[in-house]
């Protein structure tokens, strides 16, 4: 189940206000114009905006995306002919015919690769994906290195703001992590809205895999060539996984 930061609606509604700059998905628009991919399948596209991107370079792109919410706010703000979007994970396209189709190139942006905790999950998305691509397609996703330990940074002291939102007023936000088991790390991300006092919690984990260990399943999945390349957008601190089907 969708944490409630992507499937609440009044949540998914300020998500991009409150987290405005993107450029971390400049690499994703890059790899797509190297390959001279034309039909892209972003798996976890949240509120669409790397869709939105693609699309406005007229690449055919197929948005997916579990939390209902995040795919509404897809639609409403990608109108395009280059753009869909469906309420669905990648192994629902998988065994869908009309869906199915041979993709030059999957992503996965931000945190999506890592909300896996299940290896067996993990591995039914790679071997989805991987069904999904035309012969040599390639599957794109970053992942943070747990050397690095991220989640040091997530206090509230760190990350607390309060953005002015068109039509909200005031929404205050931050991240505040509660456990951390080995690979595992969860945390809380509460957001109170000023203009009438609610705070929606939202709770979220995140699975911290070596780098051994992601280019396992990969070849477990049936991918090919992987090439892993430090995070261009914030170097020593994660991974880009190129996989070739």
């Amino acid at each position: 189940m969708p944490d409630a930061l992507f499937s609440d609606p009044r949540l998914a509604g300020v998500y991009d206000p409150l987290d405005p700059d993107r450029s971390d998905l400049d690499m994703y628009v890059d790899v797509v114009k190297r390959f001279g991919a034309s039909k892209v399948l972003d798996v976890g596209c949240g509120t669409g905006t790397l869709a939105s991107l693609l699309a406005e370079l007229e690449n055919s792109v197929l948005g997916l995306d579990p939390a209902s919410a995040s795919i509404d706010i897809a639609q409403s703000k990608v109108v395009s002919d280059f753009a869909e979007f469906i309420v669905a994970e990648a192994p629902d396209i998988a065994d869908d015919p009309a869906r199915h189709r041979g993709f030059d190139l999957a992503t996965m942006t931000a945190n999506v690769a890592q909300v896996f905790l299940d290896d067996d999950e993990w591995l039914a998305t790679l071997r989805a994906i991987h069904s999904c691509l035309r012969p040599a397609g390639r599957l794109v996703f970053e992942a943070r290195r747990p050397s690095d330990r991220a989640w040091i940074r997530w206090t509230k002291e760190l990350t607390w703001r309060v953005v002015d939102v068109d039509g909200e007023g005031p929404v205050e936000t931050w991240v505040q992590v509660t456990e951390v088991n080995g690979e595992y790390v969860s945390f809380d991300s509460p957001t109170i809205f000023h203009s009438d006092g609610e705070r929606i919690n939202s709770t979220s984990t995140l699975r911290f895999r070596t780098e051994d260990a992601v280019k396992g399943s990969l070849t477990d999945a049936g991918f090919g060539t992987i090439d892993v390349h430090d995070l261009p957008y914030a170097p020593g601190r994660g991974w880009l996984f190129i996989a070739s089907a």
